[in-house]
């Protein structure tokens, strides 16, 4: 009986046994599964981060998809159009010819200075001026490759077909900045006068002391702070960080109403026209726009400002730098500081201005005399 019992019991034991083993061979993965799986994952997760953080393509004006070409261009030597536009009187009666350019989200159309000097001035002193879209900007080509060699190449290039001479003068305001320290740079022998407005600061500029341009840096509001170092360091990621809604964005692509000061403010409320331009100075894409602006202003620069030589030796021409003490865009005391840097620089300071200070009624007139005058 005994023997029955435990027959039976093995028997039981047995089936058991054949069950779980099925059970783990049913439960058995092919060797490597694990890897191949996470594999996929990584991949996956890889192809959609490209496609977040990739930008679309421009529109190009005159291509089937892109906006129309309406404004008078030059064809550069590289293929590339540039769009402009001519303020004042004609170049046959001009004694000045000036280029001008201008800042961030603006276009030929709204620069400062051309739009906004009295015509008595613009008669009295024969002043000619030109104004064009940087690449990117308005009817002007994107150039994904330039650089700030590039760029100054490029107003020389406008100055050459357009006839202005062998020397002209350039006047550059806030963004345009970084165009017109590059002809400083690269293209002094061309300059007959130089101007510039608020132009951008790069906190990285090796000339600045480090608490001084760290003070300033941190004066700016915190996403303007991520901002500037996303276009700095991780240049590639430029155009998700201003495009994600995960954390805030920069104050100054959004044009928020805390970065104006009170001047600010009424001009702003003065400037119906330049408003109209808004959805036109980004039309080929905000990419080439506004967020290559960033990468190229607030980026590695070829050279620092600072260390560049007088381009006036024997004072036949003149550099300016105008700027107002309750910028909020730009840190006065930075540029102070490059002033003291660059003593043959004429600083002006304006008490009580702000960022938007050349389209006050009557200050144009006084940057252009200033520069062509010595008044």
């Amino acid at each position: 009986m005994a023997g029955g019992v435990n027959r039976k019991i093995s028997a039981a034991s047995a089936r058991a046994h054949t069950r779980r083993a099925k059970q783990n061979n049913s439960l058995k993965l092919p060797p490597g599964i694990f890897s191949k799986i996470l594999l996929l994952l990584l991949v996956g997760i890889l192809a959609w981060a490209y496609q977040v953080i990739r930008p679309p393509p421009p529109k190009i004006c005159g291509s089937p998809d892109g906006p129309p070409v309406t404004a008078s261009r030059i064809k550069l030597r590289d293929g590339r159009h540039l769009a402009y536009k001519e303020h004042g009187v004609t170049r046959d009666l001009a004694k000045f010819k000036i280029i001008v350019v201008h800042g961030f989200r603006a276009c030929r159309h709204n620069p400062s200075v051309a739009n906004h000097l009295s015509p008595e001035i613009v008669k009295e002193l024969g002043v000619y001026l030109v104004s064009f879209d940087r690449p990117g900007y308005g009817e002007s080509d994107p150039h994904p490759k330039r650089t700030l060699k590039s760029l100054a190449l490029d107003i020389e290039e406008l100055a050459d077909q357009l006839g202005l001479g062998s020397k002209f003068y350039v006047i550059g305001y806030s963004m345009g900045g970084e165009l017109t320290w590059s002809c400083l740079k690269y293209i002094p022998h061309r300059l007959a006068g130089v101007t510039l407005l608020a132009p951008v600061i790069n906190y990285w500029w090796p000339g600045f002391p480090a608490n001084q341009s760290n003070e300033a840096y941190n004066q700016q509001f915190a996403p303007d702070q991520w901002a500037l170092r996303v276009a700095h360091y991780t240049p590639w990621l430029t155009y998700w960080w201003n495009t994600q809604k995960w954390f805030s964005g920069s104050t100054v692509m959004a044009s928020s109403p805390d970065l104006f000061s009170h001047q600010d403010k009424e001009v702003l409320a003065k400037l119906s026209m330049e408003k109209s331009y808004m959805e036109y100075m980004t039309q080929q894409g905000e990419y080439e726009s506004l967020h290559r602006d960033m990468m190229i202003a607030f980026g590695s620069w070829e050279f620092d400002p600072m260390d560049l030589d007088n381009p006036f030796p024997n004072n036949e021409g003149s550099v300016h730098l105008w700027q107002g003490d309750e910028d909020r865009f730009v840190p006065v005391m930075l540029q102070r500081y490059i002033a003291q840097r660059l003593p043959w620089i004429h600083y002006h300071e304006l008490p009580g201005s702000g960022h938007l200070f050349p389209f006050i009624d009557r200050i144009p007139d006084k940057i252009i005399k200033a520069m062509l005058t010595e008044e």
